[in-house]
């Protein structure tokens, strides 16, 4: 029996914009655009991922260039995921442990895209896998929890692996505070204050950095 055939990007982009998230279609465009047009060999990382819809964004791209996505999620929801908190979600908690988990929302979404080939999800926290990665990366997604205490651990732990020439995209930078909470704009000032990053064009809340040394 022959092998499925992989859908086209097109497909993955119609599936990121059906998907469950919080991501808006245009930034999930731009962030489409950058990881298909960045020049450097590598793969494409995402850091949180809760059910899947900025990661098929990631896939379209790598199906064009022949990449591979890493998503890396602990996948028991960020603060705001958590009972009595804004975006708690009941149905999305294990009953056998009490806890969130998301990941067979997030598997659900890849398979149903086609997306399986491309897509490989690391089941941890991201500073737990970060110390055990080598290889450089051409695109760095940071879109986990957003406090300032697990933004600057993600920062820490995973802007060093980005190559040079690679784009950093950091989600949900708000430079009013009265927009939304202040962890990923502190991270997309330390890496811009570093020298190390120049500003590419961003949209919305996303912002685009590509490293220069």
């Amino acid at each position: 029996m022959p092998a499925p055939v992989p859908p086209p990007s097109t497909d993955l982009l119609a599936a990121a914009q059906a998907a469950p998230g919080f991501m808006p279609d245009d930034e999930g465009l731009a962030l489409y655009e950058a990881a298909r047009t960045v020049a450097v060999p590598g793969p494409l990382l995402e850091v949180g991922s809760w059910m899947g819809k900025s990661a098929l964004y990631l896939a379209a791209a790598a199906r064009e260039t022949g990449r591979q996505v890493v998503t890396v999620d602990h996948h028991r929801g960020s603060e705001e995921h958590q009972p009595g908190w804004e975006y708690h979600d009941s149905s999305l908690v294990d009953p056998a442990v009490g806890r969130i988990d998301t990941l067979p929302r997030f598997r659900r979404t890849i398979a149903d895209a086609g997306a399986e080939d491309v897509v490989i999800a690391v089941v941890t926290r991201s500073e737990t896998l970060a110390p055990l990665w080598s290889t450089p990366l051409a695109l760095l997604f940071l879109d986990g929890s957003h406090t300032e205490e697990s933004a600057r651990r993600d920062q820490d732990a995973w802007v060093a692996a980005l190559a040079v020439g690679g784009t950093l995209a950091i989600h949900d930078v708000f430079p009013d505070p009265a927009d939304g909470g202040q962890a990923p704009y502190g991270v997309y000032r330390r890496v811009l204050e570093s020298g190390d990053f120049a500003e590419l064009p961003g949209t919305g809340s996303l912002r685009l950095l590509r490293r220069v040394r």
